[in-house]
């Protein structure tokens, strides 16, 4: 039932990221050190999650995260019109991410050592939020 639901998510997301103007130029992202072949680095926590709009360089992130982990980050959180004026998730640069199976330290080590990684962030709920802004770091509960 899980895979069949993150199949369905995935199916809407793609659908979501193709636009007539864009269609022609999006690239599909592979990473065969997944477990199973995948052809996005990342999955939905909903339909409702806004992520459409990342930027290579945090794909690029999240990519590498899966490829180290061996498993898809689940975005609990991307792109969010209002909220602090500095956040990152308001440029569409960050995502509050968990995947089921990984702590959140082993995450966020993982984050750390991902080429254009900026902020790196822990929430007591076991979100780890990971961005392209400038780099820091915060644990917040």
């Amino acid at each position: 039932m899980q895979t069949a639901l993150s199949i369905a998510l995935a199916g809407l997301f793609c659908f979501s990221c193709f636009d007539s103007a864009d269609a022609q130029n999006v690239r599909r992202l592979a990473i065969p050190q997944l477990k199973q072949k995948e052809t996005l680095a990342y999955s939905l926590q909903t339909v409702s999650v806004k992520a459409n709009c990342f930027p290579p360089q945090l794909r690029g992130v999240l990519a590498y995260i899966a490829a180290r982990t061996g498993r898809r980050p689940m975005v609990t959180s991307g792109f969010r019109a209002h909220g602090r004026s500095h956040s990152q998730h308001r440029h569409c640069a960050a995502a509050d991410i968990r995947i089921p199976g990984v702590s959140e330290r082993t995450i966020i080590a993982i984050a750390a050592s991902a080429p254009g990684i900026g902020g790196i962030g822990r929430y007591c709920n076991g979100i780890v939020h990971v961005d392209i802004g400038p780099k820091r770091r915060w644990t917040y509960c």
